[in-house]
């Protein structure tokens, strides 16, 4: 049931998407940042928590779950460094991710061949 739950929940946030580029004039970019806000956003009143428990990674792999997974940071690191940790608490929890990001990155970016569209 956890694969289903996954699934569907990742899906439903796929569709949203999905349905902001193709009824609004925003841009994907904003998109983007609207879902990292939301995870913020939900994290911080205590809603995205219950919703990634159930969810599993159908919450955690899309983006909102990055904005959850950087305000949790936050948190964390006000916590245990006062108001340093509101600075590094972010990118703490959210290294291995970022770290891959850029990797995966570069290595697309070497063995691809760039060109005009």
């Amino acid at each position: 049931m956890d694969y289903i739950n996954a699934f569907w929940t990742g899906g439903l946030i796929c569709v949203i998407g999905q349905i902001l580029i193709d009824k609004t004039k925003l841009t994907p970019a904003r998109i983007l940042t609207g879902f990292v806000v939301a995870g913020v956003i939900l994290g911080a009143v205590g809603l995205y928590e219950p919703f990634a428990e159930f969810a599993g990674a159908g919450a955690a792999v899309p983006i909102s779950g990055f904005g959850f997974l950087m305000s949790q940071g936050v948190k964390e690191g006000l916590a245990a460094d006062g108001a340093l940790g509101i600075l590094t608490g972010g990118l703490k929890s959210a290294a291995a991710g970022i770290s891959a990001a850029i990797f995966f990155g570069l290595i697309a970016g070497l063995i691809t061949k760039s060109g005009d569209k």
